[in-house]
This record gives structure tokens, C-alpha cells and sequence, in this order.
């Protein structure tokens, strides 16, 4: 099985998807300008969004860490693309200051990956390699293994984890890895010729077209 398979499925299975409010997200940051009124949207909401979007929490050196997490939980495979490139960096900047709960527990998991990296490997998690950090990521990515002297890291990759899955899976990206068609219309072009001829029907213009 491909680590990308492993994880999600250690994800879906241990911990569930949809842990944290189905946010969009988009592999971009939304312009201010887009924010306007839409169903089920009120005035309220549209002026809090614009509030958040202009805060800023975490720093560069942060996003990139979170960055290189993300696309280690979802990587790009030929299916579809990374979590980075459905704008999971975002996603997850956007729930810290949606939910301040967030923030202690995120920024200061980051301080111990960069820590527990430097113990290891006398850099942080960022200026490491893809081996090592790997190496850390497989520490920490099954608790009922993982040492007790990771615990706070486990707590840390799980929560990075949850929110990546989440924030993945709520965007068009998500919804094509997983070919989920959603809610669409289906077309229907009246009732089959062979049927109307089998029941001695005939088709009348004037009880199906719309437009004369």
C-alpha cells in the first residue's frame, strides 16, 4: 500500500474525516473583494470572513513547516493533487483563527517538531531531508506504538493530521480523489420510444417541450 493510501486510511479509520466544520477552501487566498452576499450567508458572516482573512497567525517559517506536513499526509500522486495544492496551509491558518482553541496546541506542536528535529538531527524540521523527516512523521504518526516520550508530539501530528484530511477533502480536489458526484442532476429525455410504441402511446410535442 502507497503511504499516501496508509495514512488516510489510518486517519479515516482511527480518527474519522470530518473532525473539524467543512470550510471552502481554495488553493488560493480568496481576493476581498469576493467576499459577497450569497444563500445562507448573512451580513454578519461576509464581515467576520474579511475580519479573518486579513489576520495573520502564523509566521512564514510556520506555513512551510505546516506546508511540508500537509503534503506528507497527501501527497500528489497521479490521481490528484497534494494538500498544498488544495490550499490546506490556509485551510488551517483560517481554522487557528477561526478557533483560537487551536492556536496554543498548533504553534507550540510546531516548536516541539523543530525541537525534537534538532535532537535528532541538529536542524529543524524544515532543513532536514525527506528521509528524516519521514523517519520523525513515522514516530509519531501511530499512537499505539509511538514512544511515550513523543506523546505531545503524537498529539500534535494528529491534530496537523485531522485538520489536513479535513481540509483535503472539503475542496473540489478532495471530492475528485474520492469521485464523489454529489448531489447532480440527471437528464432525461422522456419516456424511451420502444416503451410509448409497447403501450400504444404517441409523442406529443406539447406535453414535453418548454419553448414552442
Amino acid at each position: 500500500m502507497k503511504r499516501r493510501d496508509t495514512l488516510k486510511a489510518l486517519s479515516l479509520s482511527s480518527f474519522g474525516l470530518a473532525v473539524m466544520p467543512a470550510t471552502t477552501v481554495a488553493a488560493e487566498p480568496k481576493p476581498l473583494d469576493d467576499f459577497k452576499p450569497g444563500p445562507g450567508r448573512t451580513d454578519e458572516e461576509i464581515k467576520r470572513d474579511k475580519k479573518l482573512h486579513e489576520e495573520v497567525f502564523f509566521e512564514k517559517a510556520e506555513l512551510k513547516t505546516l506546508a511540508i506536513l500537509s503534503d506528507i499526509i497527501v501527497p500528489a500522486d497521479d490521481k490528484s493533487g497534494s494538500a498544498t495544492d488544495a490550499g490546506v496551509p490556509d485551510f488551517i491558518e483560517f481554522m487557528a483563527k477561526d478557533q483560537p482553541g487551536l492556536q496554543i496546541p498548533l504553534r507550540g506542536g510546531l516548536r516541539w517538531l523543530d525541537n525534537y528535529s534538532k535532537k535528532l538531527f541538529n536542524k529543524p524540521f524544515a532543513g532536514i531531508s525527506k528521509k528524516e523527516r519521514i523517519e520523525i512523521v513515522e514516530a509519531l504518526a501511530y499512537p499505539e506504538i509511538a514512544k511515550p516520550e513523543v506523546s505531545q508530539g503524537v498529539s500534535f501530528f494528529n491534530l496537523v493530521r485531522d485538520l489536513t484530511l479535513t481540509g483535503f477533502y472539503t475542496t473540489q480536489i478532495g471530492f475528485n480523489d474520492l469521485e464523489y458526484k454529489g448531489n447532480m442532476p440527471n437528464a432525461w429525455d422522456g419516456v424511451p420510444q420502444e416503451v410509448l410504441d409497447q403501450y400504444g402511446f404517441k409523442y406529443d410535442p406539447k406535453y414535453y417541450d418548454l419553448e414552442e
